[in-house]
């Protein structure tokens, strides 16, 4: 039974890192870029497929995983907000995969790996919550996997409209897992010093 369900990775990166300065899915971490982080995440774990959505930087961010053989869409539409892309990558999987469940990931959490998306997988198994997410900081977030239920109401989200709205809407159908290392993303060369020297 088990089998026959399909869940596909969503990547999110096509944010313009504008308080960065620079590409963060290229910044390194233990010898890989974040955006290889994240990648590998996706291909270690339990899903069956995975698309990355680039945008800002997008020709840049291609050359440098040329190498990871990952599904990429491009979101022209970037700079309107997390919503658009989120669609990007569920309607490009949709049309190719046709999941019956799917993972919202950042490329900017550096602590998420393939247990952490199998966790969620596995939660979704054992439950009857729609909708599985990452509790840390006293809430909850990404990554973070709904199911087909919910397809709909991602693809009617507007503008910087994310994932946590639906999160927020329907905590009667949410189960949540400890993820504590899910706190750390990097928005600022502040917060990857930070990573970096382990503080």
């Amino acid at each position: 039974m088990n089998k026959e369900i399909r869940t596909g990775v969503i990547i999110l990166a096509a944010g313009s890192s504008s308080r960065l300065g620079q590409p963060k899915q290229l910044l390194e971490f233990k010898g890989k870029t974040l955006l290889e982080i994240a990648v590998e995440a996706a291909q270690n774990s339990l899903a069956d497929s995975c698309v990355i959505v680039l945008g800002a930087n997008a020709d840049l961010i291609v050359e440098k995983i040329h190498h990871t053989k990952v599904n990429q869409v491009i979101n022209e539409n970037w700079e309107k907000g997390m919503a658009s892309s989120m669609q990007k990558g569920l309607n490009y999987l949709l049309e190719n995969s046709d999941p019956d469940l799917v993972i919202l990931m950042l490329s900017d959490q550096p602590f998420v790996d393939y247990k952490i998306l199998n966790s969620l997988i596995k939660s979704k198994l054992n439950t009857d919550s729609e909708i599985i997410a990452c509790r840390y900081n006293e809430t909850f977030g990404v990554p973070v996997l709904f199911t087909k239920k919910y397809f709909p109401e991602l693809l009617s989200l507007t503008g910087n409209e994310g994932a946590k709205k639906l999160l927020m809407a329907h905590q009667d159908d949410l189960h949540t897992i400890d993820f504590p290392h899910g706190a750390i993303d990097i928005d600022t060369m502040e917060d990857y010093q930070k990573l970096k020297s382990g503080s």
